[in-house]
């Protein structure tokens, strides 16, 4: 009894004192650079981002980058290596939010704070728009705040309206109101501040309920079918044309909002079980991944992270602090 008593004591001992706790599901092998589209720099003299709240990537790897910064145009496009291309946007956005790029490599957005959804050609011609601008609604014709959009493999697309609506939005593939479920509240079907939206291959539409800590599931006419409540408070949700998911997530709600974002963990989810397959720690608002495995981040800190594949077996000794890494 003597000795299960001390063992029981040095296992306690060590768990009370263990500062830094494993991976969820693994340790991804990842190396980062924390300033991609700023080192180098190659935008016009005296630009830089303000806070990033999105990125993502057309079909010829060109990097498009969401700010809210007053010293660039709110849409700053690079190549895959950082280079600047071309902007645009000035004075069209309330307040930048969502990005995405659908398979036309047509540009869509929302703007949460003239409530709209967007949709442009890659060198910034406005092709529709959703939503009344300055008008704040809860109708067919209106939203309150959106954040994101995901397109369903039939063309239609879905809208999470957002932070002043809690409800998701459907559409068809021509643009014209479908349904809408969700209203504010803790229950199956119930939102509050669904953030991200999302829809894998076969149509299930996987919703961000941010304040909520957990990531709601349903079928493509707003059906409820489950929900993951490990995950936190999930900023974003990204699926690749795989079936691969990924997502930027923070330990609480409490923790996202206190820590600005800082503090968060990029995941690699199973899509079938919700069970987390890899991690490792970024701040961050918005998650996508290329056909490369390239993870960009974008940052309410002003930067985009450009994570890809790499590890470092040693250290980087007299190199260290050189340049910033490829």
């Amino acid at each position: 009894m003597k000795v299960l008593a001390l063992t029981l004591m040095t296992f306690a001992t060590i768990n009370a004192e263990q500062g830094w706790y494993p991976h969820e599901g693994g340790l991804m092998k990842y190396r980062v650079n924390i300033r991609f589209g700023e080192e180098p720099d190659t935008m016009p003299d005296g630009w830089k981002f303000g806070r990033v709240s999105s990125v993502a990537t057309d079909s010829a790897g060109n990097v498009y980058v969401f700010h809210r910064g007053p010293k660039a145009d709110p849409m700053v496009v690079f190549d895959a290596k950082g280079k600047y291309l071309r902007s645009w946007g000035k004075g069209i956005f309330g307040n930048p939010h969502g990005l995405r790029i659908d398979k036309q490599d047509h540009v869509w957005i929302t703007d949460n704070g003239d409530h709209q959804v967007m949709e442009f050609t890659n060198e910034g011609q406005l092709l529709r728009s959703w939503g009344i601008k300055g008008k704040a609604g809860t109708d067919a014709r209106t939203f309150n705040r959106p954040t994101d959009i995901a397109f369903a493999p039939t063309g239609e697309f879905y809208v999470s309206d957002g932070y002043g609506n809690s409800r998701v939005v459907k559409f068809s593939h021509d643009g014209k109101y479908l349904l809408d479920w969700g209203k504010r509240g803790t229950a199956p079907g119930e939102f509050n501040t669904p953030h991200s939206v999302a829809v894998d291959s076969k149509g299930t539409v996987y919703v961000s309920d941010r304040q909520n800590n957990r990531i709601q599931i349903f079928d493509p006419n707003g059906k409820f079918l489950r929900q993951w409540t490990h995950l936190g408070a999930t900023q974003n949700i990204f699926i690749t044309p795989k079936d691969e998911l990924w997502i930027i997530t923070h330990r609480d709600n409490i923790e996202n909002l206190t820590y600005d974002t800082l503090a968060g963990r990029i995941m690699h989810i199973d899509l079938a079980t919700g069970k987390i397959l890899g991690a490792m720690e970024s701040p961050g608002h918005w998650i996508h991944v290329t056909p490369a495995g390239e993870i960009f981040i974008g940052s309410l800190t002003g930067n985009v992270f450009r994570w890809y594949p790499g590890w470092l077996e040693h250290g980087l000794g007299a190199e260290e602090g050189l340049k910033p890494a490829n």
